[in-house]
């Protein structure tokens, strides 16, 4: 009677196609623990703040429309007014027109668009008289203010169209340095809306 025969000794080497083989290979080595993060300082999110005249209900138009229409009526009949002549008064006519229509036009409070016309019209006739009126274009930089709707800080930004006024009162005051005058007034004019919008933004952060 012969003995049984003894078992091959089982090799220690996976098989190829053995899935528990393969999902021990495949296994991601363990990683070590992330440090926790440091409270920082967050950045807040920067905020926009529209001008009020923007959010006010409009009948007609839309607003960016409307303040672009007015600004060009406006700016353009104050040109258009200092052509006029003794002998033709068409443009005073279409200039005064034109003007006060600008006003009108811009998104704002009812009386915040009736105060600039007379006002403002008259400092645009004053302006015949040479560059020694410039200093009156504080008057529709005002009227400006009061229909965008800006607070009072924003009156800080009439600074430099005083200083413009009084600088070519002093200094030029011949007639034919008036389309200097009105170019360097118009970039004063621009230059100090744009600080008095910033100093509305700042007051409402």
């Amino acid at each position: 009677m012969t003995a049984p025969p003894e078992a091959a000794p089982r090799d220690p080497t996976p098989a190829p196609n053995d899935p528990t083989s393969a999902a021990h290979d495949a296994a991601p080595p363990p990683t070590s623990p992330r440090a926790p993060r440091r409270p920082g300082r967050r950045r807040r999110p920067r905020q926009r703040h529209p001008d009020p005249a923007s959010l006010l209900p409009l009948r007609w138009g839309r607003y960016r429309d409307r303040v672009g229409i007015g600004l060009v009526l406006i700016a353009g009949g104050l040109v258009q007014l200092q052509g006029a002549l003794t002998y033709d008064l068409v443009p005073l006519i279409w200039g005064s027109t034109a003007h006060m229509a600008g006003w009108l036009i811009m998104p704002a409070r009812g009386w915040r668009r009736l105060v600039p016309l007379l006002p403002s019209t008259l400092v645009v006739w004053l302006l015949l008289a040479g560059p020694a009126a410039v200093i009156t274009l504080i008057v529709p930089f005002l009227c400006w203010l009061l229909v965008r709707h800006r607070p009072w800080r924003s009156l800080l930004a009439a600074g430099p169209v005083v200083l413009n006024g009084v600088l070519f009162a002093t200094l030029a005051r011949d007639y034919e340095w008036m389309p200097l005058a009105l170019a360097v007034s118009a970039l004063v004019l621009v230059g100090s809306a744009w600080w008095a919008a910033a100093l509305a933004r700042s007051a409402s952060a």
